[in-house]
């Protein structure tokens, strides 16, 4: 039997459909029979790559007789927050507020408006240490709703309370507070294993990306070989799928040997730019293997048939955690054969104790890299039961996707990648943008019903910004800008550089979210800084009023960023493209060696454009030289002379 979940495009949803668990989607209708019927909301939100969730899912929605109590006692909701952020948002602070950590599976208890009052998030069946049984929450909750009902909902109108929102304040994100973020970065760098702090370790690509940039204008020493360092570890380690490309959610353990092995299409997005542009400035042909391999592994295992790319691949095959990825000696003897097995064991790490469970190793590289064996063992890989896909697409991760492709695209001059950019752009203008205004997922071609949040409007529009100077077409810049203007007009708070989480017009929860902190992926209010900063650098009809939209919104970003630079990455990104200029470079006439050296060369942040004179905003007024085919560059509103050869445009750019 299945329940009201099976007509949902999520297909962390659809997991749930036959739950015997009676789950509502988050509803106007779920909530107004708990007020009917006198109950409390019993909240769970997860996704579909996720371990634990399909832990609890089984352990307890898949029981009859929990299910059972569940039915009777609450009005069950189950959320896929990559479906619903600004759901998850609003009751994630809460979790963390209450329980003092947050994460996925999230179990919260709500009154019937919305309010909560207890939340925790994995529960097992039975107790733990310190973790109390499913079961036994299920039967405290409900005594105190109907034994203390009115100090129950007087606590959840205190808890929303709390929850008010408190824009940061304005402060100036100057060199000082620049330099000062490298510092702070520099004291948690692990010096052994790099990344920064302690288990588990997360991709920083984002603070990656702003040391990268922060190299680039400063020549600090320090930033680049943190980059350097976390690149190598990460590509060389667990982390990375040395068969097949992309890039895991995290590593277990602080040396980058064990990962969580779900495939998270946001960071291997934002990794694969990361690595594209570190490549620019380190000839190591070890980061050019992970660009190309990231951006196949993309359009291989995450490219959809509708175009766009599907939000993650499953940790668990067939219920266990890395069955696909990890080996033993023996099975690489069975597939190698004795004598290249032993030496594939030694070139991959893998042990006969194992660095995994049950024996088994993941595998890294500890040596020169050997595609022969990989291709070998890759095949028999495929031949293994696969991880599970969630082939939803998101707006926002495939905006990031889009970004990614194309300008791993130019700087490679691989045409296939920015081809699959411009398909996945095409489909979310056709399925996702209804009336000027985004939605947030589709599946197979039929969009979703949740509105698109800032990350969306923000992400996107960076995506179509990039296509923009990777084609040459303007049209990608107009979008761009429409879905902006969009965003300046229904995400913006009354203080100047204050945004939203959710238009103004959107569902209203208990608390309009909005929250600055650069976490797995640029927040709305960063992603939008930076899409503003660009479209005014491309010449977007209204780019002066951008760059000062990019400004205050920075500028709302400094304590933050001096605080917690490790969460505001994203931030300190745009900063830096701010205190750079950034540079502009613009290609008249057709040269593919000015537009490669014009890509090699320009720095993080800056701005690429390549066609016939006056065919994009950036190459209006800039003539032939001579009728031959040249190059501008600008920084700051001041240029140089045109150039026409790649020894100058390659000296104007070093300047």
């Amino acid at each position: 039997m299945t329940n009201r979940l099976a007509s949902s495009t999520s297909p962390y949803l659809l997991q749930h459909a036959d739950n015997p668990v009676d789950w509502h989607p988050w509803s106007p209708e779920a909530f107004a029979e708990a007020r009917e019927r006198g109950v409390p909301v019993l909240l769970s939100v997860g996704y579909a790559a996720c371990h634990w969730c399909h832990v609890m899912a089984h352990e307890s929605f898949e029981d009859d007789v929990t299910a059972a109590y569940m039915n009777e006692h609450f009005v069950n909701v189950k959320v896929d927050r990559e479906e619903r952020p600004d759901v998850d948002a609003v009751y994630m602070a809460v979790t963390q507020a209450l329980s003092g950590h947050g994460g996925w599976p999230m179990t919260c208890f709500l009154t019937p408006d919305g309010e909560p009052f207890y939340a925790g998030t994995y529960y097992p069946p039975v107790p733990r240490p310190g973790i109390p049984a499913f079961r036994q929450v299920l039967e405290a909750i409900t005594h105190a709703w109907h034994e203390q009902g009115d100090e129950v909902r007087e606590s959840a109108a205190a808890i929303v309370s709390q929850l008010a929102f408190k824009p940061l304040p304005q402060s100036t994100v100057d060199s000082d507070v620049l330099e000062g973020a490298v510092v702070s970065l520099l004291g948690h760098f692990d010096r052994a294993h790099a990344g920064f702090g302690n288990a588990p370790k997360f991709p920083p690509s984002m603070v990656l990306e702003f040391l990268l940039r922060n190299h680039e204008r400063t020549g600090s020493v320090e930033a680049l070989s943190m980059v350097r360092a976390t690149c190598d570890a990460m590509a060389n380690g667990g982390l990375y799928d040395q068969l097949a490309g992309g890039f895991a959610r995290y590593s277990v353990d602080a040396g980058w040997v064990v990962p969580h092995f779900e495939k998270m299409l946001y960071d291997n997005a934002l990794l694969l730019r990361v690595y594209a542009h570190l490549s620019r400035r380190d000839e190591s042909e070890r980061y050019r293997q992970v660009v190309r391999e990231t951006a196949e592994f993309l359009l291989r295992s995450l490219g959809t048939a509708e175009g766009g790319f599907a939000a993650s691949l499953d940790a668990d095959t067939e219920g266990v955690e890395g069955l696909t990825y990890v080996w033993t000696p023996a099975q690489l003897a069975e597939v190698l054969g004795e004598a290249e097995g032993a030496r594939a064991a030694v070139l991959y790490g893998v042990t006969e104790d194992g660095t995994f469970e049950h024996g088994s190793s993941t595998l890294r590289m500890l040596g020169a890299p050997d595609p022969e064996i990989a291709a070998k063992l890759l095949a028999a890989r495929e031949l293994r039961p696969q991880p599970g896909r969630d082939d939803k697409v998101v707006t926002a991760w495939n905006g990031l996707a889009i970004a990614a492709l194309a300008e791993a695209g130019a700087v490679f001059g691989e045409p296939r990648w920015v081809a699959a950019a411009e398909r996945a752009a095409d489909l979310l203008l056709d399925v996702h943008l209804v009336d000027g205004r985004l939605l947030r997922t589709s599946r197979n071609g039929v969009a979703g019903t949740a509105a698109g949040v800032l990350e969306d409007y923000g992400c996107f529009a960076d995506g179509l910004l990039a296509l923009h100077q990777a084609t040459g077409d303007a049209r990608w810049l107009t979008v761009a800008s429409a879905l902006l203007d969009t965003a300046l007009e229904r995400f913006a708070g009354d203080e100047p550089g204050v945004y939203y989480d959710t238009a103004d017009d959107a569902e209203a929860l208990v608390q309009r979210p909005s929250d600055p902190s650069d976490n797995a992926s640029p927040s709305g209010a960063s992603s939008l800084a930076s899409a503003l900063l660009t479209a005014s650098v491309l010449g977007a009809p209204r780019q002066a009023e951008y760059r000062s939209a990019a400004e205050a919104a920075v500028s709302r970003a400094g304590l933050l960023a001096a605080r917690e630079p490790r969460f505001a990455g994203h931030w300190l990104s745009v900063a830096e493209a701010l205190a750079l200029g950034p540079v502009q470079v613009a290609v008249v006439g057709s040269s593919p060696e000015l537009v490669s050296a014009a890509w090699q060369g320009v720095h993080g942040g800056g701005v690429v454009v390549a066609g016939s004179p006056d065919s994009a905003p950036l190459l209006a007024d800039r003539p032939l030289v001579g009728g031959a085919p040249a190059a501008y560059v600008c920084r700051g509103y001041v240029c140089d002379r045109p150039v026409t050869t790649v020894d100058e445009l390659v000296g104007a750019l070093h300047r």
